[in-house]
């Protein structure tokens, strides 16, 4: 069981990511507790940039609508505030507007009128290039200049708001406060800070509350975790009974998906790690103080934009022939050139582009694998991508029929190369699309183009 609220803490009960799931018991625990927040993630750049550019959800929609109505409920009974960052997993209007349509209509299903909150981070063309042409936007991690190519072939742009946005909307006392990209911890330090407590404990709080119960043991499918915020310190325990947080579990999750283990930057500043200690609080929980937050002297956010880059094929094939995995590397650059010469006349190489994905030999590492001994069998996926979906389906074919029947040293059999699982062979994947925007924006206000649209579903 957990522990109840005591004063001079604000509890938040976060959930890693909308539409993944999690056990109706723990939010009934966080519940029986009492809470302040309902924090709720709902998506991320790590799927790539598929989502972001087409403008789909990441998650299932009837997942998303599964775990919005025990939220809402969890709300309703609580009188906590919901805050929910990234709509629909990449944050865009599109994105906002479908977790919206589905957030009225589990709220109308409750016949209780809430009032929401709903922050827009999607950002023009215009006011990209404006800001470009200001020199308000840098380089970000590619270290590349944006262009004007990269602003006008992309789908969607959206900004990674911090806090800000959020506590100017929650100004207004919303119940349910629904956000664009938001920067993860955000979505759970925004309130903590509107309400006076220590900026840096908060959003280290957020940091390690964001994907929920991956930061308690045992490590495993989705979960919600606990955090008490409090003046001088925060404490996180798990709300499921049979899990318990651990110095190292909790320690470990600040480094996540982050390549400075000190300095955490966000939208504003960055958190400093240097004086936090980590120690237990009891059996199940873990006590952090000393997180300190550093503002800049100028406030940036990133920003995220999309485009189109093609259509896809792929080819799996399975490859058992210890000759043809030694001579593998050597295949693929003559196969190639081959397809090359083939489609010359028709279909110019700079129209598609072919990756092999050699899982066995350096799947995962690529070139940075560093067992190189060759394995007994290899599986491969052949990633065919062309300008259109007739160039991409031609190439695939030739792709296939040439690797089929490739002859290598020392190969005396006629028969196929390859052990192919389905049929169809080559199989049509979609549309493509590539991060065109991936940089850092200057605003002259923490505020600046966020605003917030509100209304009252009943």
């Amino acid at each position: 069981m957990l522990n109840k609220r005591s004063s001079g803490e604000l509890v938040v009960v976060a959930h890693g990511m909308l539409g993944y799931g999690f056990p109706e018991a723990s939010l009934d625990a966080a519940v029986d507790a009492g809470i302040d927040l309902i924090a709720v993630d709902a998506g991320s750049t790590d799927p790539g940039p598929f989502y972001l550019g087409s403008g789909e959800t990441f998650c299932n929609p009837q997942m998303v609508r599964r775990d919005l109505e025990l939220l809402v409920d969890a709300q309703i009974r609580s009188g906590a505030k919901m805050i929910i960052g990234s709509a629909g997993g990449a944050g865009t209007d599109t994105h906002l507007e479908q977790t919206l349509s589905i957030l009225r209509d589990v709220i109308g299903r409750k016949k209780r009128p809430l009032k929401v909150a709903t922050i827009s981070s999607e950002i023009s063309k215009d006011d990209i290039r404006r800001a470009n042409a200001e020199g308000r936007i840098s380089a970000f991690e590619t270290m590349a200049a944006l262009t004007e190519e990269d602003i006008g072939s992309s789908t969607h742009i959206v900004a990674q708001i911090g806090v800000e946005p959020i506590i100017a909307a929650l100004k207004d006392d919303p119940d349910i406060v629904l956000c664009g990209r938001a920067w993860d911890p955000g979505n759970i330090a925004a309130l903590p800070i509107a309400r006076g407590y220590d900026a840096g404990l908060s959003i280290h709080a957020g940091k390690i509350l964001e994907c929920g119960a991956q930061a308690a043991l045992p490590v495993e499918g989705s979960d919600l975790l606990l955090g008490r915020i409090r003046p001088n310190e925060f404490v996180v325990e798990p709300c499921a009974v049979h899990k318990q947080c651990t110095v190292e579990s909790v320690a470990a999750h600040t480094l996540y998906e982050k390549t400075d283990p000190i300095l955490l930057p966000g939208p504003g500043g960055r958190s400093d790690l240097r004086q936090a200690r980590f120690e237990k609080a009891d059996e199940r929980s873990v006590r952090v103080t000393g997180s300190r937050f550093e503002r800049d002297s100028v406030y940036r956010v990133k920003l995220e934009g999309a485009r189109f880059a093609g259509w896809r094929n792929l080819v799996i094939a399975g490859i058992r022939d210890p000759l043809m995995i030694a001579n593998l590397q050597a295949i693929q650059t003559d196969l190639a050139a081959r397809v090359a010469n083939f489609l010359s006349g028709r279909i110019a190489p700079k129209q598609y582009r072919i990756v092999f994905h050699r899982y066995g030999i350096d799947g995962v590492m690529r070139e940075l694998e560093p067992v190189k001994t060759l394995p007994h069998e290899v599986g491969l996926v052949i990633d065919i991508v062309g300008e259109t979906k007739e160039i991409a389906a031609t190439v695939a074919g030739c792709v296939r029929s040439l690797l089929l029947h490739w002859s290598y040293p020392g190969r005396v059999a006629t028969a196929g190369n390859l052990a192919l699982p389905f049929s169809p062979a080559e199989m049509p994947a979609g549309p493509v699309y590539e991060f065109s925007v991936y940089h850092l924006m200057e605003l002259r206000n923490p505020g600046e183009r966020f605003g917030y649209q509100l209304e009252t579903i009943q």
